[in-house]
């Protein structure tokens, strides 16, 4: 299965040139301000994209399914998956998404860390091939425009445990590219530069 990861368009969507494939996943930041409007223009440009699957998760920009959960998730076209905190099998690969991110000023899905934001990742299923998160984990990807680590401890040690074959995320625009720890391939797929310029490609690879 060929993979397509992007995360954080903020409305730039029009101007990605989108690699083929099989599955696409979005990591969440779809929008900039999180209005029903913008959300939904995006969920029409998503499912009119020829990969078999499209995946997506919210991120701290996209207030709506947070605020209004009920009514956003009506807006999802038939053809486009959303997983908030949930999981799907596709082709035998076990995917997990999951917008929560630590407590970062007043944007969306935000969750103190420590214990608080540790239950949501307890939530992890310890099969999980493909893990898509908005934010990353301590110490992967994660240096903001300080050059502080800002992921989440409590993440890295899910994924640790967990140890999935590829971790999917964004949030943080400076960390986009790929490392491997020789067991989890990490990708911050951030599209945007910290000044939401389009910059950055979508990173592409095989199951």
């Amino acid at each position: 299965m060929k993979v397509v990861a992007i995360s954080d368009t903020h409305m730039r969507q029009k101007d990605i040139i989108l690699p083929d494939g099989d599955i696409l996943i979005h990591a969440g930041d779809l929008s900039l301000t999180g209005t029903k409007e913008e959300i939904v223009n995006f969920l029409m440009w998503f499912s009119e994209q020829p990969h078999e699957y499209k995946i997506f998760i919210a991120g701290n920009h996209d207030f709506m399914f947070e605020t209004r959960p009920g009514e956003m998730k009506s807006y999802i076209p038939d053809n486009v998956i959303y997983l908030e905190n949930s999981g799907i099998n596709i082709d035998g690969i076990n995917i997990w998404g999951s917008p929560i991110q630590p407590t970062f000023y007043d944007w969306a899905f935000n969750v103190d860390r420590g214990a608080k934001i540790k239950r949501y990742w307890d939530l992890i299923p310890d099969n999980t091939d493909i893990l898509i998160t908005h934010g990353p984990p301590f110490g992967k990807l994660d240096g903001n425009h300080n050059k502080e680590r800002v992921g989440c401890e409590e993440l890295a040690l899910a994924v640790a445990r967990i140890r999935p074959k590829y971790h999917i995320f964004g949030h943080i625009h400076q960390g986009y590219g790929q490392l491997s720890d020789g067991v989890t391939n990490f990708i911050n797929a951030s599209l945007l530069n910290e000044k939401y310029i389009y910059t950055n490609e979508p990173i592409v690879f095989n199951f």
